[in-house]
């Protein structure tokens, strides 16, 4: 994944944060709740790109090793 799409994930995560905590001190409990969604998304998101990152280095490793 590109630099941009880490980056992205990183500002969604500060942003549930931010509404989660904005949710805490108004006693919205749906903010509340969007900001842990928006957390656990960004989450999953950085795990998914971890994978592909993972996966594309030993894509790479092999080829290296066949010689291509």
């Amino acid at each position: 994944m590109s630099l941009r799409d880490k980056i992205g994930n990183k500002v969604d995560e500060f942003s549930g944060k931010a509404k989660e905590a904005a949710g805490a001190a108004t006693g919205d409990d749906e903010l509340r709740a969007e900001g842990k969604a928006d957390q656990a998304e960004a989450g999953i998101k950085g795990a998914v790109t971890e994978v592909k990152d993972a996966i594309g280095d030993a894509v790479d490793k092999a080829k290296s090793a066949l010689g291509k």
